[in-house]
């Protein structure tokens, strides 16, 4: 597209816990506000995010209209979390390119929410990565009855979006067990996973990811449910190729069980 900056990268984005929001201890949302500055300082079109907390039994995109809405899709969490806000525009446009795509590549079925604004998952991090809110963004839900494969493969099928100057990420965590809060250094079980999630990304064995559930250590006790690990999966799809991992971020919360690793991945 002319004068429309190409962009090479995804990214996975650990976004552990909504305090992320307003937690300053957090070294994680550190790394979010430093990220035009440190890690990405192209300002792409638009944004598409895969967001872990969105699950539909189809492809559903949101296509709004005007500004966003924002759910807070929390509970039990500080007054002061419920009434920020990241009135980010929609993306209505790359909804619908994003829903040719899947189409062209053979999905059956994207379905289209005109209502549903942006969850926690997205505009936590994207509140921390660019404040102004004047990108506009739009979402692509996650499929909890589906694998790994069938997520990077819809990744795969909007690979193309990087060259129109769409910043793709999948927003979910390395590590998601919120049953097992603990104090002191990372769980075992955490560790090993999240040094396997490393050195697999790192050194490009991108099948094994695919696989995690019989490849990874611990699999099923860091991630009991898979919602916050397919967004890795589509990052990874959409990034095209054998891409190049790059670790950007590694930190830990929730008392050593949830890792905020984060990753890039480069054409």
């Amino acid at each position: 597209m002319a004068g429309v900056l190409a962009l090479n990268e995804t990214f996975f984005i650990s976004h552990g816990s909504p305090t992320l929001s307003i937690d300053d201890s957090l070294p994680a949302r550190h790394f979010l506000k430093a990220f035009r500055e440190k890690v990405f300082p192209q300002k792409p079109t638009s944004i598409l995010v895969i967001s872990a907390h969105w699950e539909t039994s189809v492809p559903t995109i949101n296509v709004i209209r005007g500004r966003n809405d924002t759910i807070h899709d929390f509970y039990g969490f500080p007054k002061q979390m419920y009434q920020l806000k990241y009135p980010a525009p929609g993306a209505p446009e790359l909804a619908k390119r994003a829903i040719e795509l899947l189409e062209s590549s053979g999905v059956k079925k994207v379905d289209v929410d005109t209502k549903r604004g942006l969850d926690h998952g997205a505009w936590v991090p994207l509140m921390l990565m660019y404040p102004e809110a004047d990108i506009p963004v739009c979402q692509l839900s996650v499929q909890t009855q589906m694998d790994g494969t069938y997520h990077y493969n819809l990744g795969k099928a909007l690979a193309t979006l990087k060259k129109e100057g769409v910043l793709i990420f999948g927003s979910g965590s390395a590590t998601h067990n919120l049953r097992a809060p603990r104090d002191g250094p990372p769980a075992s079980w955490a560790k090993e996973f999240d040094d396997w999630l490393k050195d697999t990304t790192l050194n490009g064995r991108y099948e094994d990811i695919n696989q995690y559930e019989v490849k990874a250590p611990h699999a099923k006790v860091n991630h009991p449910w898979p919602e916050h690990f397919y967004p890795l999966h589509v990052a990874i799809g959409a990034a095209g190729g054998n891409p190049r991992a790059e670790l950007i971020h590694n930190s830990w919360g929730n008392g050593g069980s949830l890792s905020y690793t984060s990753l890039k991945f480069t054409e």
